[in-house]
C-alpha cells in the first residue's frame, strides 16, 4: 500500500476534530449531567503549592532593591535547599519574580515570604495564589 503524504496530513486533521468534538461532546454531557456537576462542586480543590507574584512597590528604586539582593539570594536559596522553594523565576517586565512554593496554604506562603529581606523593608508588593491539581481531568476518570 503507497501512502501519500497529504493522505497523513488529512487523517492527522481528522483525528483531531473527532478528538476536538469527543472532548467537547464529554464537556458538555458533564455540565448537563446533575450527579457529577454537584460531584465537581462538592470536590474542594487540593493546595500542593503556593505561587507569590513578587512586584517592586511603586516609589522604590532599583538601588534600593539592589541594596538588600545580596541577602534576599542568600536567603532565598536556602529556602530552595530546604525544599521551600520549588521553583522561581524572572518577570519579564523586570518588575520582581515568581516563587513556586511548597507551601500546604498561602497563611504557610505569607509565613515564608515575609521573612525575606525585600519584604522585611516593605520593598515589594505580594500576590498568593494558591496552587493545586487541574480540576477538570477528574472528568477523564469519572464514571459515567
Amino acid at each position: 500500500m503507497t501512502v501519500v503524504i497529504g493522505d497523513i496530513g488529512s487523517m492527522k486533521a481528522i483525528r483531531h476534530a473527532i478528538l476536538a468534538l469527543t472532548l467537547t461532546l464529554i464537556g458538555a454531557t458533564s455540565m448537563t449531567a446533575p450527579c457529577l456537576a454537584q460531584t465537581q462542586q462538592a470536590i474542594s480543590p487540593t493546595t500542593t503549592g503556593v505561587m507569590v507574584i513578587l512586584t517592586v512597590k511603586a516609589g522604590v528604586t532599583r538601588d534600593q532593591v539592589m541594596a538588600v539582593m545580596p541577602d534576599e539570594i542568600r536567603q532565598t536559596v536556602q529556602l530552595y535547599l530546604n525544599g521551600k522553594v520549588r521553583e522561581w523565576y524572572s518577570r519579564s517586565d523586570g518588575r520582581g519574580v515568581i516563587f513556586l512554593l511548597d507551601a500546604k496554604d498561602t497563611s504557610e506562603a505569607h509565613a515564608i515570604m515575609e521573612g525575606l529581606p525585600l519584604a522585611k523593608q516593605n520593598l515589594m508588593d505580594h500576590e498568593y495564589i494558591a496552587i493545586g491539581p487541574l480540576l477538570p481531568l477528574r472528568l477523564l476518570i469519572a464514571k459515567p
